[in-house]
C-alpha cells in the first residue's frame, strides 16, 4: 500500500503541470490526480476516498508549482 500512495503522489505532482496560471493548474491536478487517486482506490477498495486524496494532491502540486518547474503544454481548454 505504501509504494500505491508514493506512486499516486509522484503521478499527481508529474500530471499537475497543464497550464500557465495557479488557477489552471491547480484545476487539471485535480482532474488528473482524482482520475489517479480513484484508480489507485478502486484497486484498494475505497474509489471514492482515493478519487478525494488524488484530486486534493493533485490541486496543491498544480497549484505549487510553476510552469518553468514542470511544464506540460497549454490546457486543451484553451
Amino acid at each position: 500500500m505504501r509504494k500505491s500512495v508514493v506512486f499516486a503522489f509522484a503521478v499527481a505532482l508529474l500530471l499537475s503541470a497543464c497550464g500557465q496560471t495557479p488557477t489552471d493548474r491547480a484545476l487539471t491536478g485535480a482532474g488528473f490526480g482524482a482520475a489517479g487517486g480513484a484508480l489507485i482506490g478502486s484497486v484498494l477498495g475505497a474509489p471514492l476516498i482515493g478519487a478525494l486524496v488524488g484530486g486534493a494532491v493533485g490541486a496543491t502540486a498544480g497549484a505549487a508549482t510553476d510552469p518553468s518547474q514542470v511544464y506540460l503544454g497549454q490546457p486543451v481548454w484553451k
